[in-house]
């Protein structure tokens, strides 16, 4: 039950972490001289970064993803402080349903954010306000890290649905 424990500890630490680097680090659309992510966008030739603002077309969609991915990570968080929480307060038997729950909302959470993004990034990358032309780039590792992440965190909340307290 220990090795079940830790296993299950580590998963949920990995999938806070991925969620944490996807939001954070500026590289969900990467090009030969630029990456931008949902906060900023930067010139690597300069080192220049530009915020994405409201002067950007398609600033509401960029917001959704800001705040869903904001979401996911904190639903992540509360869900681990809940897990541990209910592993020392649940009686022998029961399940991990609150944990399970709140664990979903942060797969939800971040498939809304990573969707969002996917279809519209044409329409993001099209705004003359960028500083370099973002037109022609591709996904970067963090928008495969959200999607990872969006695997995880619907691995781990399916795990805690199915887990139970057990000696």
């Amino acid at each position: 039950m220990l090795i079940l424990l830790a296993f299950i500890i580590v998963f949920h630490i990995t999938s806070a972490a991925l969620l944490f680097i996807s939001t954070i680090d500026n590289a969900w659309w990467v090009g030969d001289n630029f990456s931008t992510d949902v906060w900023s966008t930067c010139a690597t030739n300069t080192t220049t970064c530009t915020a994405i603002t409201d002067q950007f077309t398609e600033y509401q969609s960029i917001q959704a993803v800001q705040a869903t991915m904001i979401l996911s990570t904190i639903f992540c968080c509360v869900a681990f402080l809940v897990f541990i929480l209910q592993l020392f307060r649940l009686k022998q038997g029961e399940r991990f349903v609150l944990t399970s729950i709140i664990q979903l909302l942060s797969c939800l959470c971040v498939m809304i954010a990573a969707s969002i993004y996917t279809d519209r990034h044409e329409e993001l990358h099209k705004s003359i306000a960028y500083s370099v032309n973002v037109s022609e780039g591709q996904y970067g590792y963090s928008f495969v890290l959200a999607w990872v992440a969006f695997a995880f965190t619907l691995i781990s909340g399916v795990m805690y649905l199915i887990l139970r307290k057990r000696k």
